[in-house]
């Protein structure tokens, strides 16, 4: 194996084939246990003039009356991927929730968690975009009708040839090989959606192209919480594989405009408008900083592996930067689309490692199999 090859596959090969780089004690990152684990994630760089990200807890938390979020936990050193958070409006026959997580263990796991506290079984599953964190657990939800944007039930049809058949033993998502299924959306909606739930009126925002061309957000003005899907990342580094980030920014300053104290992000703690304008402002420092590499001719593996974020180097997912980088590019050079370009994440990923190997800070090398798997978790 030679050095370039050693570099494509990452610091876990890396190990073997240039120890000639490392220096004593230096820590590998490694995927483990195949394609569909994704932990553990690369340590954040710990800038001690910046808070770390805290600690939360896998609950059901009652945030109004007949209100509830379900987050999965989460946490430094703990992988971002797939760990997602989701919601439940209780009526008065029936529970309405807002995603179905990533797989069997944490959909089992909200609806057992919903039945406890209400005493009623979900009739209506609506989704706020297509990633497997969120619909691969459409098939437990099995007397729902399933809601989405049509852009979301479009992209859910397109992976249904590619789902395995089979869910695998895979910790925090399948705890056996049991039968698995991609079940699309029923009912799709276009323009915003609003029910009363037990006498809480929910709005159901389509504020895509965002996070991805099919966004929807739940709006309970009456409550001031918003269910924001993947529009927040709170301390965790946005995915924007699938994103128009600019447009991104722009839907944050509508929401940060809203009469909302209750923010539950897709990803994080549940927090308030704070952490969401901090997001935003993750995007546009990494725009800042991003645009003058491209603007200098600089590729964008090279230049996500010069650019620092200072506070924001701290988040969980710090290998995001990569696929972040390559999308705000994307944007600056005409090539944007609503799809994931995985060549040139890995390309930019392969570049990134190669400046990271000449600084001999090996540590920081990214496994290309992890970004594999972490595209296709989220």
């Amino acid at each position: 194996m030679n050095r370039r090859d050693a570099i494509r596959l990452g610091a876990g090969a890396f190990v073997g084939a240039a120890a000639t780089l490392e220096r004593a004690g230096t820590t590998h990152l490694f995927a483990q246990g195949g394609p569909q684990v994704v932990n553990p994630t690369p340590p954040p760089a710990t800038d001690p003039r910046y808070p770390m990200p805290p600690k939360w807890n896998r609950e059901l938390r009652q945030l109004a009356p007949n209100v509830y979020a379900y987050a999965q936990g989460g946490g430094p050193g703990i992988s971002a991927a797939g760990v997602s958070n989701a919601g439940v409006i209780a009526g008065r026959d029936y529970l309405l929730a807002i995603d179905a997580l990533q797989g069997p263990v944490p959909a089992r796991s909200f609806i057992a968690a919903a039945k406890k506290a209400t005493g009623k079984d979900v009739a209506r599953l609506v989704l706020t975009h297509h990633h497997g964190d969120h619909v691969n657990g459409n098939q437990f939800f099995t007397q729902a009708e399933i809601l989405s944007h049509p852009y979301c039930r479009s992209e859910v049809l397109k992976a249904i040839p590619n789902t395995p058949k089979m869910w695998m033993p895979t910790p925090g998502v399948a705890e056996m090989a049991e039968e698995r299924r991609l079940v699309p959306p029923t009912v799709t909606f276009k323009d915003d959606l609003v029910y009363d739930i037990g006498g809480t009126e929910v709005q159901f925002r389509c504020v895509g192209p965002a996070h991805t061309w099919g966004d929807v957000v739940a709006y309970l003005p009456q409550h001031k919480i918003v269910f924001l899907g993947d529009v927040g990342f709170f301390w965790v580094a946005p995915y924007a594989n699938n994103s128009y980030i600019t447009k991104w920014i722009d839907v944050c300053n509508a929401i940060l405009g809203w009469d909302a104290d209750v923010l539950v992000p897709g990803h994080g703690p549940i927090a308030g408008k704070k952490e969401l304008a901090e997001m935003r402002d993750y995007f546009q420092v990494l725009g800042v900083e991003a645009r003058k590499r491209y603007d200098a001719k600089m590729t964008p593996g090279v230049a996500a592996a010069e650019i620092r974020l200072g506070r924001f180097d701290n988040w969980i997912g710090p290998e995001r930067l990569i696929m972040d980088t390559v999308r705000w590019y994307a944007e600056w050079n005409g090539t944007l689309t609503p799809d994931y370009n995985a060549n040139a994440v890995r390309e930019a990923t392969i570049e990134y490692n190669e400046v990271k190997a000449k600084e001999k800070k090996v540590s920081e090398m990214i496994p290309l199999d992890r970004m594999d798997a972490i595209a296709e978790a989220v």
